[in-house]
């Protein structure tokens, strides 16, 4: 009886841990997004307007860029 216990005890366990790595996993992908998207914003800001406009941005496009990295903000 205490078999059948124990392993009910450790099958909640490994689900509940399993949760509460999911929940840091997320949280460091967040974390890794956000600072890219840092990192990201910042190059752009560090570019003249010329050099904006060259690769096809402007400045009030940063943050756009910047947040949908995989989307073309040219609809290309």
């Amino acid at each position: 009886m205490s078999t059948t216990y124990g392993a009910t005890g450790l099958g909640q366990t490994t689900a509940s841990t399993r949760r509460i790595f999911s929940f840091f996993n997320r949280y460091w992908g967040a974390l890794l997004e956000r600072r890219e998207r840092q990192r990201v914003r910042t190059a752009l800001c560090d570019l003249s307007d010329w050099e904006l406009k060259d690769i096809g941005t402007t400045r009030g496009e940063i943050d756009y860029v910047a947040s949908n990295r995989g989307t073309d903000p040219r609809g290309i």
